[in-house]
């Protein structure tokens, strides 16, 4: 099996703001992993929140690289536990990686992940649309500019309420809010009163990571269900989250890609937690693999790739929310 390393560097649509940073580019690496004339991607974005850059996922791969292209017909579960036991310290390297395997393990199977797992992809859930932090009138624009069923809107101001009253008068769409962080137990259980009246469907982590004491209130007087997020990072954070948050967020990058991420969303299923799979802004690659997760959702935020001004790949295609997938077995992708 061989291994290619390709770095980006993606350009968005417009400067995406959230609470805590701004950016008009997103560097992303790509994994190749081929065998056979048959290869599989895969894709993780740098992130300054967790101290990732392309270049330190490239170095921690490139130091496995000789166990990497040993390895032939293990299973994406094997193969996950060896890398791991290696990339513990980097899950978004571990993410890059599984992602590949996966895609390359189902295309050699002739068929698609979806197909693989013998899900059932029926009742997908819709995806929502990410509005970013900017001026109100900026916010508008964005929505005039792609009207969608569903808005995802970034807040974490000192306007946050007077925002979305202002967006609820431009669209009839369901508004879900994520404040990265940016408030308080006061603040986030105030706003839920006023958000609900708003059709804000949940908040998604609303305070700190690590405040659980907070959480735990906020969860107790919400008047709108809570997503955790960046509270939920790896396995061992969902059970963790239970009877903290009413649903967990899982990132691919953060937990170390799909084989990982599919074992917490049965967990936070069998806890009877809400279920959703987010993105970090990754091109058409990273996308096309959560689109394999939908029959586990109940939520999903996948829209990464239509935030870019160029995307890299072609894989699903995504119109007002609905997710359709590619042709191609695998993850569905091909680099353009």
């Amino acid at each position: 099996m061989q291994l290619i390393l390709k770095p980006y560097k993606l350009k968005l649509r417009h400067t995406f703001t959230i609470s805590r940073e701004s950016y008009d580019t997103q560097p992303t690496l790509i994994i190749e992993l081929k065998e056979n004339e048959i290869s599989g991607y895969g894709e993780a974005t740098s992130n300054p929140y967790y101290g990732i850059t392309v270049s330190k996922m490239m170095d921690d791969i490139e130091s496995l690289r000789s166990v990497i292209e040993s390895t032939k017909d293990e299973s994406p579960e094997k193969f996950w536990d060896k890398m791991y036991s290696n990339l513990k310290h980097n899950m978004f390297a571990l993410c890059a990686l599984d992602l590949a395997y996966n895609d390359l393990f189902a295309r050699k199977k002739g068929k698609k992940l979806y197909e693989l797992w013998n899900y059932d992809i029926s009742t997908n859930p819709l995806t929502d649309y990410t509005i970013g932090i900017a001026s109100i009138e900026k916010m508008v624009a964005k929505m005039k500019e792609l009207p969608w069923p569903i808005y995802k809107i970034k807040l974490g101001t000192k306007e946050d309420i007077k925002i979305v009253k202002e967006l609820r008068k431009h669209t009839d769409a369901i508004f879900r809010i994520d404040a990265n962080c940016g408030w308080t137990v006061e603040e986030t259980i105030n706003n839920a009163i006023e958000l609900k009246k708003l059709g804000v469907e949940f908040l998604e982590q609303p305070l700190k990571a690590d405040d659980w004491d907070a959480h735990k209130k906020v969860y107790e007087n919400s008047a709108l269900p809570i997503i955790a997020d960046e509270s939920c990072q790896v396995e061992a954070d969902v059970a963790r989250c239970h009877n903290h948050f009413h649903g967990v967020n899982v990132k691919l990058v953060k937990c170390g890609g799909l084989t990982s991420a599919r074992r917490m969303l049965i967990q936070a299923k069998d806890l009877k937690m809400k279920t959703m799979v987010g993105c970090m802004t990754e091109s058409s690659v990273g996308i096309s693999a959560i689109a394999h997760l939908l029959p586990l959702l109940d939520y999903v935020d996948m829209d990464g790739a239509l935030l870019l001004s160029e995307d890299i790949a072609n894989g699903v295609t995504i119109k007002k929310g609905v997710v359709h997938y590619s042709e191609l077995n695998g993850i569905g992708v091909s680099l353009i």
